[in-house]
């Protein structure tokens, strides 16, 4: 349950630093705090889009989702339940793997580092090994069992 727990905590920044992203896009916030300059070319290069929709709206949505998964796998029914371990795993292995594609493209297309991008990849990695800890834990692994013994 902790992996659980530190999953729904490193989501919720995540939703943090992606609002933030995306309100700079949508511009409800004027200058953004970066200190090298990366992060505007990153956020206003045409690789700021996936699929005609805002790269930050994606990872506030995903990020988003996470938090709900997590924190519904926190409530006493749910927390033995392994579908919410396995949900977890895959929403932020998706996470993982964008993370990556988009972090190729700021270093060899951009050529330009967003320090928030690098955050980004950085909580999303750790939602994914909190979320893999969760899937081989003691409490994913008990089954309905410990439902039975509360």
């Amino acid at each position: 349950m902790k992996y659980r727990m530190a999953a729904a905590l490193l989501s919720l920044v995540g939703v943090f630093v992606a609002s933030y992203l995306y309100l700079y896009k949508i511009g409800k916030i004027g200058t953004m705090a970066c200190g090298t300059g990366g992060c505007e070319a990153v956020q206003t290069s045409e690789w700021a889009l996936f699929l005609g929709v805002e790269v930050s709206l994606i990872g506030l949505v995903g990020y988003l989702g996470l938090f709900l998964v997590a924190l519904a796998g926190l409530q006493p029914p749910m927390v033995a339940r392994r579908g919410v371990a396995l949900l977890l795993v895959a929403m932020s292995g998706l996470g993982v793997a964008f993370a990556i594609y988009l972090t190729l493209l700021e270093v060899m297309v951009i050529h330009a580092i967003c320090r928030w991008c690098v955050g980004s990849a950085i909580i999303i990695i750790l939602v994914f090994a909190a979320s893999l800890l969760d899937l081989r834990g003691p409490d994913a692994s008990r089954g309905n069992s410990a439902a039975a013994n509360t």
